[in-house]
């Protein structure tokens, strides 16, 4: 099964981004526009995480999210994988303060961590904090988009969980359930209370 681990981006984020993006996406039908509703930070993406390693998984994560602090994040300007004249992908930058973004990067390590020392396979590259906006089936220049973004400040809001969301592959768009949810910071509860609140199913 495939699973990413994510921050979530509230309902009024999305809409400030979604809205600001609606003329770009008439101006360019050529890309692939992602869903508002499945906007993300990703943290670590799991391309095949075996049923008898979830039990650990979902306990390392819920102690390495224990370790850090809720995070101010905001939407602002964006960039691009693969060069902004061949690019592929096109993503909205995530800003914060100095210390904010040190605690999200130590965040993202976190949970890289905690799958790996779980017995799962991380994939990707080194933690770039964003959240994809449209695709290229093709390389392309996006120099245009990028310089467009430059102009975008999204609303602040405060990250206060970490979702564990597994994706399932299909012939149509690709459905997210979501398993679990993670507080930032030791909420000091008891065990009954802790397996509410992270939301685990059992299987």
């Amino acid at each position: 099964m495939r699973y990413f681990v994510s921050l979530p981006v509230p309902e009024r984020a999305r809409e400030d981004l979604d809205h600001f993006l609606d003329p770009r996406r008439v101006a360019e039908p050529a890309l692939r526009w992602s869903d508002p509703d499945r906007w993300h930070i990703t943290l670590a993406f799991l391309p095949d995480v075996d049923d008898v390693d979830l039990d650990d998984l979902c306990e390392r994560l819920e102690n390495a999210c224990a370790r850090r602090r809720p995070l101010t994040l905001r939407l602002r300007g964006g960039g691009v994988f693969g060069g902004a004249l061949a690019a592929r992908v096109l993503w909205a930058d995530v800003a914060t303060s100095e210390e904010d973004r040190a605690e999200l990067e130590r965040l993202g390590v976190g949970a890289r961590h905690a799958a790996v020392a779980a017995g799962t396979r991380v994939e990707g590259g080194a933690f770039v904090p964003h959240v994809t906006i449209a695709r290229s089936p093709r390389p392309r220049d996006l120099r245009h988009l990028l310089g467009v973004l430059d102009l975008y400040d999204g609303p602040p809001w405060q990250a206060e969980g970490v979702d564990l969301v597994a994706s399932h592959l299909g012939s149509g768009p690709v459905p997210h359930e979501l398993i679990a949810t993670y507080p930032l910071g030791n909420p000091d509860q008891g065990e009954d209370e802790a397996w509410w609140r992270r939301g685990y199913l059992q299987r």
